[in-house]
């Protein structure tokens, strides 16, 4: 009989975790062993891109409640799902207005308040393995039945000045806490120096293969190049991610105006994503005259023929874990460029398969324009990442090893 694994997700929306599941959705094999994913919601562009063979169980209701307004959580009769979700908000007010340099729980308040009115998921099954693979890790603890649990980092914690004191007791009941980087978990041990023997190092699994062909839809390349004003001598800028704080996406009109100023007047910043910051975002290219150098394409469930057709990528995040969209920028053999956030080294050789640049404004434009206008470096880069095997499908082996 086949080991059976639990993942748990909140759904399957555009995002670096998102993709990074997909990955290790595709590597898992079938043969091996047996899958079940489960989603509060289901709900996200990438829903058409989980495997087939992967079982994904039904939606409860009580779960879907977590992801859409309170309001429609009574609606839908979970009371008191929805009530405890009130009764977070005010614990964590309360909370940090007395722990003033704390400023994010990642969720904790609401998970644990909520977690007592959540059922069981497939409570007649004892998994071999179960996997919460995005925060907060309180469902998988509490409402899997599984041999051994499994909960995992995906972004650099020093940045985010967590309430420690409320989510330590959550990690500690894991017996391991996947990071995807040295530098991720560096700065997670930094913090929680007590779980440093729990760490186990998984890369997110990217499949060369699968970006290549998705690269090549045809669809998406029309729509590109209709939905765009697009010549062939423009400088073509991409970014994709998250419209929030981490991505740094405010500043891109900035810089980018400090290029266009330099004399390259044929710069397009061109970026793919959604959230709470794309209001700004307008806003700052409204103020820096960007309109015809910055825009916003929104969400794409398909990025990689973007990616193709633009010239450099660029990452100008404030802080990442460990960038998917960088590695599948290099396998697309496209010189990358990425601010100096700490965990930055960790996946770019500078100036050898990417560029880092300074953070600051003024310092990051000119770095920009140092790799627009060298030519020579541009080659190289991209010689050494058509030379350069970025696959790592052999990380999953990691997972079985931990089945036997």
């Amino acid at each position: 009989m086949k080991p059976r694994i639990f993942i748990h997700m909140r759904y399957m929306a555009l995002g670096g975790a998102e993709r990074a599941l997909l990955g290790l959705l595709n590597s898992l094999n079938p043969e091996k062993v047996d899958i079940d994913l489960f989603l509060n919601q289901h709900t996200g562009e990438f829903m058409t891109l989980i495997p087939k063979y992967v079982n994904l169980l039904p939606e409860v209701i009580q779960y879907k409640s977590l992801e859409t307004h309170i309001k429609q959580g009574f609606r839908d009769g979970c009371w008191m799902v929805a009530f405890a979700r009130i009764v977070a908000k005010l614990q964590k007010k309360l909370y940090f207005a007395i722990h003033r340099n704390e400023k994010d729980d990642d969720g904790f308040f609401a998970a644990k308040c909520t977690a007592p009115f959540l059922p069981q998921i497939n409570s007649c099954v004892k998994y071999d393995l179960a996997i919460s693979f995005i925060t907060p890790h309180v469902v998988t603890l509490k409402k899997v039945n599984a041999k051994r649990k499994l909960s995992w980092i995906h972004t650099d914690y020093a940045t985010l000045h967590l309430a420690r004191r409320v989510v330590l007791p959550i990690w500690r009941q894991y017996d391991n806490i996947i990071s995807i980087s040295p530098d991720v978990s560096r700065t997670f041990v930094n913090i929680f120096p007590e779980l440093e023997e729990k760490i186990i190092e998984i890369e997110n699994i990217i499949s060369p293969e699968f970006v290549r062909q998705q690269a090549e839809i045809t669809s998406e390349l029309i729509q590109f190049q209709s939905q765009v004003e697009c010549l062939a001598s423009d400088i073509k800028i991409l970014s994709i991610g998250r419209f929030c704080y981490a991505k740094n996406y405010d500043n891109v009109p900035d810089i980018a105006s400090r290029i266009v100023e330099a004399g390259y007047k044929n710069l397009k910043w061109y970026l793919i994503g959604f959230g709470t910051d794309e209001e700004l975002i307008r806003q700052k290219i409204k103020l820096a005259n960007m309109e015809n150098h910055v825009i916003i394409l929104g969400k794409k469930e398909n990025p990689y023929p973007y990616i193709k057709l633009c010239d450099l990528y660029v990452q100008p995040s404030r802080y990442e874990g460990k960038s998917i969209t960088v590695r599948e920028a290099q396998m697309l053999c496209k010189p990358v460029i990425v601010t100096a956030y700490p965990t930055s080294s960790s996946q770019i050789h500078d100036g050898v398969d990417g560029i880092i640049v300074p953070m600051d404004n003024a310092n990051c434009a000119k770095g920009i324009i140092r790799v627009i206008a060298d030519s020579n470096l541009q080659q190289n880069i991209i010689e050494h990442l058509r030379n350069h095997d970025y696959g790592n499908e052999s990380e999953v082996e990691k997972i079985y090893k931990m089945l036997s």
